[in-house]
C-alpha cells in the first residue's frame, strides 16, 4: 500500500515501509512454496504502480493476472483490515498490460537473433565451448557482410552457409568444423519446438514501451504470461537476462532518484543460475550491481536464498524472508544462511522464526534513510488491494483491448528481407554467375575446339599441298630424267646414224682402202667406238 513515499509492506512491532528512494539498491522475495511470496509481491507492485512506478513480472502460476482488477471483499478481509489499522483501505486494480512469448493470451513478445546474441543465445542453446566459438563467427560474418538475423530460419540459413564457405572464411575468422554447425542446428530444433519460432521475430520488443504510466499517473504493471513459458525453463531465463542487459545497455544515467524508473521482478530466480557459465555470471553481476544507477530496482522471488550466488544475493538490500523448512542438514545450512543476513534484532532469534513463520507471515529488512539496513522485523504482510487469486477472462479481455495501440504496434508478425531471403539471393547470384561461367567457358571451348580443328585442317592441307608438291617435283624430276635420257639416246642415235653414215661415204670414197682403215679413220675422226 502506497503512503508518505513509501510502500507500506506490513506491521510487525512496527510498521514496514520499503522507501522509494532506496528501491533501486535491489530486493529480494524467499521462501517456501505456500508461504505468501506472490502476496507479497503483489502488495509491493501495486505500491510501486500506484507511485508511479512501472513494473515487469512473469506470471509462472497464472494467478498473478488478478493485478488488472480490484480484490473482493469478505468478512476476512474486513477482519485482516481492522487487525492491521488501514484507514481508506479501497479495492482497487492496477493498470495492467498482459504480454506472452508464446503467441497466447497477451500482446506478442518478439526479440530478434541479434538482439539475444550469440553469447545468450549459446546458453540457450547449451553448446559447448567450441560451439559457442563457432556461433560467434556465424554472427561476425553476418555482420561483416550485412546480413540480418532476425529469426530462426535466418540463423540456420546463416549456419548452413558458413559450414559451405568455411574454406573461404577460415583464414579469417577460424576454423568451422561441420560438425559444430551440425550440433548447434539439432539445438536450434529443440528451441523451435519451445515455441522459438513464435518468440525469435519482429516486430521486436521495444522496452521503452514498458516504461509507461497510464492516465490516471500510475504506473502500468507489466505481466509476462509466463504459465506455458515455465516449461521450457530455457527460454524463460535467456528473455529475462536478455531483459536485465538491455536495459543496463540502453538506459542513461540517472544517479539517486527520489523513486526508480522501473522495477523488475525476478520470479524463480534459481532457473536463471542453473549451470551459469562463470562469463556470464560475472556478467549478471556487473549489471545488478551498475543498473540502480540507471534507476532500475530488481527484486528476485525464489524459495530460498541459496538458490542465488551470492555474488548476486550480497547487492539485493531489501529482503522479505518467509518461512522455509529445514528437513536436512542442506536445508538447515541455508535457513542459517538467511537468518544471517538480517541486521540482527534482540527480540528474537532470525534462525528459529524462520522455521515458525506461518501463511503472510515473513522477517522483512528494508534500507532506511541513509542506505543501512534496518532491524529485521517479524511481519504479517497487508493483503492487497488487487484481486489474490487471477483474473477473470473478461477483466483481462478489458485490459488488452485497452492495450489497441500497442496491439497494431505488436500484433502482426512480419517478415522482411533478412539472412534467410539475402543469402537466398546470393545462392541465385552465384548459381546464374556458376551459369554464364559454364556457358562461357563451354563457348570458349567450343570456339578453342573449332580454331584447333581449323589449325588441324589447316595443317592437313598444308602437309597434301606439301606432299603434292613433293610428287609434283618428283614426277617433273622423273620427266626430265626421262626426257634427258630420251634426248642422249636421241644424241647417241644422232652420232651413231652420222657416223654409220660417214662411214658409209668413206667406204664408198675410199673403196680401195679395207674395212678396217676406213674404220680407224672413222674413230680417228669422231673419236668413237662402235660397239
Amino acid at each position: 500500500m502506497f503512503q508518505d513515499n513509501a510502500i507500506w509492506m506490513g506491521t510487525g512491532e512496527n510498521h514496514v515501509n520499503l522507501l522509494l528512494n532506496q528501491a533501486n539498491r535491489h530486493g529480494l522475495i524467499a521462501g517456501a512454496s505456500g508461504t505468501g511470496k506472490t502476496v507479497t509481491l503483489k502488495v509491493m507492485a501495486e505500491g510501486f504502480s500506484k507511485a508511479g512506478v512501472p513494473v515487469f513480472m512473469a506470471d509462472v502460476k497464472g494467478d498473478v493476472t488478478g493485478m488488472c482488477e480490484a480484490g473482493k471483499d469478505s468478512e476476512d478481509m474486513q477482519e485482516r483490515i481492522k487487525r492491521f489499522g488501514i484507514e481508506g483501505f479501497t479495492f482497487e486494480g492496477c493498470p495492467t498490460r498482459f504480454w506472452d512469448m508464446l503467441g497466447g493470451t497477451g500482446l506478442p513478445v518478439r526479440i530478434t537473433i541479434s538482439d539475444m546474441g550469440p553469447t545468450l543465445l549459446s546458453r540457450l542453446l547449451e553448446l559447448t565451448e567450441v560451439q559457442e566459438g563457432v556461433l560467434d563467427i556465424v554472427f561476425r560474418i553476418a555482420d561483416d557482410k550485412q546480413l540480418l538475423l532476425i529469426d530462426l530460419k535466418d540463423l540456420r540459413a546463416m549456419l548452413n552457409y558458413v559450414a559451405e564457405h568455411a574454406k573461404e572464411y577460415e583464414t579469417t575468422y577460424g576454423k568451422v568444423s561441420s560438425q559444430s554447425v551440425g550440433a548447434i542446428l539439432r539445438a536450434l530444433i529443440s528451441v523451435e519446438d519451445q515455441g522459438g519460432d513464435v518468440f525469435f521475430g519482429e516486430p521486436d520488443l521495444e522496452l521503452s514501451d514498458w516504461f509507461a504510466c497510464a492516465s490516471n499517473g500510475q504506473g502500468y504493471v507489466n505481466v509476462l504470461n509466463a504459465a506455458k513459458l515455465i516449461q521450457s525453463p530455457q527460454i524463460y531465463a535467456m528473455f529475462l537476462l536478455w531483459m536485465l542487459s538491455e536495459l543496463f545497455d540502453t538506459l542513461p544515467e540517472e544517479g539517486d532518484l527520489d523513486k526508480p524508473k522501473f522495477v523488475f521482478f525476478f520470479d524463480e530466480a534459481h532457473l536463471l543460475f542453473n549451470d551459469m557459465p562463470k562469463e556470464l555470471l560475472d556478467k549478471i553481476v556487473q549489471v545488478v550491481k551498475l543498473i540502480r544507477s540507471k534507476g532500475v530496482g530488481v527484486y528476485f522471488i525464489t524459495q530460498s536464498p541459496s538458490d542465488i550466488p551470492d555474488e548476486v544475493l550480497a547487492q539485493l538490500s531489501n529482503r522479505i524472508q518467509h518461512g522455509l523448512r529445514a528437513y536436512t542438514p542442506a536445508e538447515q545450512k541455508a535457513v542459517r544462511a538467511a537468518a544471517q543476513s538480517f541486521r540482527e534484532n534482540p527480540a528474537f532469534k532470525s534462525e528459529d522464526v524462520i522455521l515458525e513463520l506461518g501463511t503472510g507471515e515473513a522477517l522483512v529488512s528494508f534500507l532506511n534513510e541513509d542506505g543501512q539496513p534496518e532491524i529485521v522485523e517479524r511481519a504479517k504482510i497487508l493483503p492487497p488491494q488487487c484481486l489474490m487469486a487471477a483474473a477473470s477472462d473478461e477483466a483481462m479481455k478489458k485490459a488488452i483491448d485497452e492495450q489497441a495501440p500497442l496491439v497494431e504496434k505488436y500484433g502482426t508478425a512480419e517478415d522482411r528481407e533478412s539472412a534467410f531471403e539475402q543469402i537466398a539471393e546470393m545462392a541465385e547470384d552465384e548459381a546464374e554467375a556458376a551459369e554464364e561461367a559454364a556457358e562461357a567457358e563451354a563457348k570458349a571451348k567450343e570456339e578453342a575446339e573449332a580454331a584447333e580443328k581449323a589449325r588441324k585442317e589447316e595443317e592437313k592441307a598444308a602437309a597434301k599441298a606439301e606432299r603434292e608438291a613433293e610428287k609434283a617435283a618428283e614426277r617433273a624430276a622423273r620427266e626430265a630424267e626421262k626426257a634427258a635420257e630420251r634426248e642422249a639416246k636421241a644424241r647417241q642415235k644422232q652420232t651413231e646414224d652420222i657416223v654409220e653414215s660417214i662411214g658409209k661415204i668413206a667406204t664408198s670414197f675410199l673403196g680401195t682402202f679395207g674395212r678396217d682403215a676406213a674404220k680407224q679413220i672413222s674413230r680417228g675422226l669422231f673419236g668413237t667406238r662402235r660397239r
